[in-house]
């Protein structure tokens, strides 16, 4: 049961993207703003198709209804689970509306809600590669070689989610071309993705040999 979950949180990770790209690459695209940037974003295309919602709410109340190891596995999943519906309560700022336009569940004005939706995102992000790091790599007394690498690929997805968040910034700063957000953003839930599916034990390559009698069974 454990495993579907985790199998399921990192699935709905990974096709979060292209199913948002896909359903908002088909919508109608109204007015010279809309048309250029609708996909520079994950978060703007909650504006053209219901594909982000689809998905993310699903995948949050995953995380948020797994149980982990200990209290503070719960403890961080959940917190990204309310983090992650945070994204979808409170929509990020669109260049093709006006600033104080009302938008999301609770009908801020846009400015107000993209803040709100920033902080939601940064924090979903560290919470999950925390859970990466330091809840995923956790061991008994013994190590098997399988674990140790399915550690490396942990403590990698965990830090290349922590420098794709500084990379985000420091594109924001510099004034990157706007499809640069759209880039991290893929990269990001496709490490969050990975890192779940792995734990999941997804990948027949990654997992331990089970005794014959268990996998009989």
């Amino acid at each position: 049961m454990y495993l579907r979950i985790r199998n399921l949180c990192g699935l709905l990770g990974i096709i979060l993207p292209w199913l948002a790209l896909f359903s908002a690459g088909i919508a109608e695209h109204v007015g010279p703003a809309a048309q250029k940037e609708w996909w520079w974003s994950i978060s703007a295309t909650y504006y053209q198709s219901p594909a982000l919602v689809g998905v993310l709410v699903p995948a949050c109340i995953v995380l948020i209804s797994y149980i982990g190891y200990d209290w503070t596995d719960n403890l961080i999943t959940s917190l990204a689970g309310i983090f992650g519906l945070g994204i979808v309560l409170f929509p990020c700022s669109v260049s093709w509306m006006d600033p104080e336009t009302p938008v999301g569940f609770f009908q801020l004005p846009m400015k107000t809600s993209n803040v709100i939706h920033t902080v939601c995102a940064a924090l979903f992000f560290l919470a999950i590669a925390f859970n990466s790091l330091f809840q995923f790599t956790k061991h008994g007394e013994t190590m098997t070689e399988k674990k140790k690498l399915r550690n490396k690929i942990y403590r990698f997805c965990g830090y290349g989610m922590l420098a794709l968040m500084v990379v985000f910034v420091a594109a924001r700063l510099l004034k990157a071309p706007g499809w640069t957000v759209m880039v991290v953003e893929i990269l990001l839930l496709h490490l969050f993705g990975f890192a779940w599916l792995v734990k999941g034990e997804a990948f027949p390559m990654f997992n331990d040999e089970k005794p014959a009698a268990e996998a009989g069974a």
